[in-house]
């Protein structure tokens, strides 16, 4: 959502929703790339104009300084806060998940070495 909010007036294309309840991991694996590379996109044009991603319309809240520092500390902050639902939900439904795959959540130079 914050690549269309963001983004999209300044040219940057919103990734597409899946269905969350049909979405196969290929699609889903697809689907998280194309979303990385919108906030990558969001990162670069607020770069480019003096560290300050530009305002636009479709960001009504106004409740996120739009510096590239604070941008990109919630996003990270965000992304977290997800990994951490997975091993909750896993937990709260008695499907503990294996230690390597907790500690896969955790590993990003990992998952960027793949790319």
């Amino acid at each position: 959502m914050w690549v269309k909010t963001l983004g999209r007036e300044h040219g940057i294309p919103a990734p597409l929703r899946v269905d969350h309840r049909r979405v196969t991991r290929r699609q889903l694996v697809a689907a998280l790339k194309r979303s990385s590379h919108g906030i990558e996109a969001l990162l670069k044009l607020g770069a480019a104009a003096g560290g300050q991603v530009p305002p636009s319309r479709g960001y009504v809240w106004r409740n996120l300084s739009l510096d590239v520092g604070h941008v990109l500390t919630y996003f990270v902050a965000h992304e977290a806060h997800h990994r951490g639902q997975i091993v909750m939900v896993a937990r709260q439904t008695g499907q503990r998940l294996p230690r390597a795959t907790t500690d896969g959540l955790w590993q990003w130079k990992t998952d960027a070495a793949h790319e």
